[in-house]
C-alpha cells in the first residue's frame, strides 16, 4: 500500500506500507532492507538508529546480514537523558543489540552529571553537520509510541515545531524526563526513513499518522522516501 500525494498534498514523497504476517517478519524483513542498502553501499554510510523493543528486534536480527559495517557512521536519532550504561539508554541498547558485534563508528552523544541536555544536544548536533557534510543520512531507522511519537518528537512538545535545529534537547512533561531528539529537518533530509511498528496498541497512532494527526504522520512532509514496515495487528485500522 503506497500513501502519497494523491492522498495528502502535503506529503512530497510516497509512504510505503509494508504489512506482514508477525513482529518477527517484520523484523526480518527490515532487517534486510538495511542488509542491503549497507552492502551495496559504494563510500561512507550514514546510519541513524531508534530505540525501543521492535527497532531492537529488528538490530538482532540484523546480526550477520551485513557487509561494508567499516563504512557505516552510526548515531542515535533520539537518546534518553541518563548515563550511557543505563538499562534505558538508546545507545545501550543499539550497542548491546547491533553495534558491539560490527565494525561500524557509532557516534553517541555525551553525558555528564555536570552537562545540561541542551549542551550535549548542542555538540551532538555540530558532530552530525560534520559527518554529513557530503550528503544527507543514508537511512533512519525510526519507531512509534502510542501517542504517535516518533524519535522523541513527542506531542505537544517544542520538538517539534523545530525548523532550524538538526538535534535538540526536549522535555516531555507526559512523562516527567529529558531527551534528546533529532528534529524534523534532519529526518526530512535522509534519503530513507524507515518505520518499524508492531502490536494492536499502535493501531489507532498508525491510522491517525496516516491522517496526519501524529507527529510520526509528518515524516512524509520532506525529501526523505518512508517506508513503515508493520505488522497485521498494527494495520488493522489501514488496511
Amino acid at each position: 500500500m503506497v500513501v502519497g500525494s494523491a492522498m495528502n498534498p502535503n506529503y512530497r514523497e510516497p509512504m510505503e506500507l509494508l504489512v506482514h504476517d508477525s513482529p518477527k517478519a517484520v523484523a526480518d524483513a527490515a532487517s534486510g532492507r538495511v542488509a542491503e542498502l549497507i552492502s551495496s553501499a559504494q563510500t561512507r554510510f550514514s546510519l541513524g538508529l531508534a530505540g525501543g523493543t521492535t527497532p531492537e528486534a529488528t538490530y538482532k536480527s540484523l546480526r550477520g546480514k551485513a557487509s561494508g559495517w567499516a563504512n557505516v557512521d552510526s548515531w542515535l536519532s533520539d537518546e534518553r537523558w541518563v548515563p550511557p550504561d543505563h538499562e534505558r539508554s538508546n545507545g545501550q541498547m543499539a550497542a548491546l543489540a547491533i553495534l558491539d558485534h560490527v565494525a561500524a563508528v557509532f557516534h553517541r552523544p555525551k553525558w555528564s552529571e555536570s552537562m545540561m541536555p541542551e549542551d550535549s544536544a548542542a555538540h551532538y548536533e555540530a558532530q552530525l553537520r560534520s559527518i554529513h557534510g557530503h550528503g544527507p543520512p543514508d537511512l533512519v531507522m525510526l519507531g512509534m509510541g502510542e501517542d504517535g511519537h516518533t524519535a522523541s518528537l513527542f506531542p505537544q512538545t517544542t520538538a517539534v515545531d523545530e525548523r532550524q535545529r538538526w538535534y535538540v534537547a526536549n522535555q516531555v512533561p507526559q512523562l516527567g524526563e529529558d531527551r534528546l531528539t533529532a528534529t524534523f529537518p534532519l529526518l526530512w533530509s535522509a534519503r530513507l526513513l524507515m518505520v518499524v511498528v508492531v502490536g494492536a496498541n499502535k493501531a489507532v497512532a498508525l491510522k491517525e499518522s496516516f491522517e496526519q494527526k501524529t507527529p510520526a504522520g509528518h515524516l512524509g512532509e520532506g525529501d526523505a522516501v518512508v517506508e513503515w514496515y508493520v505488522d497485521q495487528d498494527a494495520a488493522s485500522l489501514v488496511v
